[in-house]
C-alpha cells in the first residue's frame, strides 16, 4: 500500500505491506521504492516491510540545499514516528547504506539493527569526487539517459547481465523516472559525506553485511577495512555484483529473515 506523509511541508511516498517486526528498505542511487518492489513483497509474508522514496525521487518532493544524507534519514524517521513503530531493522542498499548510516548516528534507538547491503561506510575518495563532479556536469549536458543505462547494466555481475535482461530494463526505466534535480542532489549527497566508520565501531545494535563477490563498486579489501562492532554478521553472495536483492534473491531473503529472527528473539 502507498502512503504519503508530510515532513517540512514536502511530500515523502513510501509502501508499507505486512505485520510483524519492522523492516525498512532503503533504495540506492538511481533507484527508488520500486527498486525493492518484489523483495519486499516476499520479505512482506513474515515482516512490516517499509520502501520509502528518498527525497528527490519516486513521488518524494525534493528539499532546497543544502543536501545532506542527514537529511535523508531525518525523512525515514519521519515515517517510523507516522507508523508509531519504536524499533526498525534498516537496510540500506548502496547509497541507501550511507543513509542508515545517518540515521544510526542520530537515531540509534529507533534501531532494533541496522544492515548494510552492497554499501560501504567510507567517504568518497578525491577521485570519486571528481567523478560524481563530471555526471552531474553530463546530466545538466543533457545526457542523463546513457548514464541511467549504463549504471542499470553495471550494478549487475557481468555473467548474469543476459539472465537478468528483463530487470535491467526495469531498472533503467526506474532510474530514468527520477528528475535530474533529484539525482544531482543524490550525488552532491554522496561527494559530500563524511567517514562513518565510527559509527559502526560504537553500533549498539545488531549489524549485518552484505557484499557481493563480483560487485565492482565496492573493493575486495573492505572487509579488512571496516570498524566491524562486536555483534556482526558477514554474508558473501558468491555470484552477484551490487544486486544481490534481485541477482540472488531467495538467498538474500533466507539472510534478511534469519537475522530479523536473531535480533526479534
Amino acid at each position: 500500500m502507498k502512503k504519503q506523509i508530510y515532513n517540512n511541508n514536502l511530500k515523502i511516498n513510501y509502501t508499507i505491506e505486512g505485520s510483524g517486526s519492522a523492516v525498512v528498505l532503503v533504495h540506492g542511487f538511481l533507484e527508488t521504492s520500486e527498486t525493492w518492489k518484489d523483495f519486499g513483497k516476499e520479505l512482506s509474508q513474515n515482516h512490516l516491510v517499509i520502501s520509502p522514496d528518498l527525497p528527490g525521487h519516486g513521488e518524494s518532493e525534493l528539499y532546497k540545499e543544502p543536501y545532506s544524507m542527514c537529511k535523508y534519514a531525518e525523512s525515514i524517521y519521519a515515517i517510523i514516528k507516522a507508523e508509531n513503530i519504536s524499533k526498525v531493522l534498516l537496510a540500506g542498499h548502496s547509497m541507501g547504506g550511507y543513509v542508515a548510516l545517518a540515521f544510526a548516528e542520530n537515531y540509534m534507538f529507533s534501531l532494533s539493527g541496522l544492515c548494510l547491503f552492497h554499501s560501504s561506510p567510507f567517504a568518497d575518495s578525491e577521485e570519486k569526487k571528481k567523478a560524481r563532479d563530471e555526471t552531474i556536469s553530463r546530466i545538466e549536458r543533457g545526457n542523463k539517459h546513457l548514464i541511467c543505462s549504463n549504471h542499470a547494466k553495471a550494478v549487475f555481475a557481468d555473467e548474469n547481465i543476459p539472465k537478468f535482461k528483463n530487470e535491467i530494463e526495469r531498472g533503467k526505466k526506474i532510474a530514468n523516472s527520477i528528475p535530474n534535480a533529484g539525482i544531482i542532489a543524490s550525488l552532491k549527497t554522496m561527494k559530500g559525506r563524511i567517514d562513518r566508520n565510527d559509527i559502526l565501531e560504537t553500533l549498539i545494535v545488531p549489524f549485518l553485511y552484505i557484499k557481493g563477490k563480483k560487485d565492482r563498486f565496492i573493493s575486495e579489501d573492505i572487509l579488512q577495512r571496516i570498524n566491524f562492532p562486536e555483534d556482526t554478521t558477514i554474508e558473501i553472495l558468491e555470484n552477484s555484483g551490487h544486486m544481490g536483492m534481485i541477482e540472488e534473491k531467495e538467498k538474500s531473503l533466507k539472510i534478511i529473515n534469519d537475522f530479523c529472527n536473531k535480533i526479534n528473539r
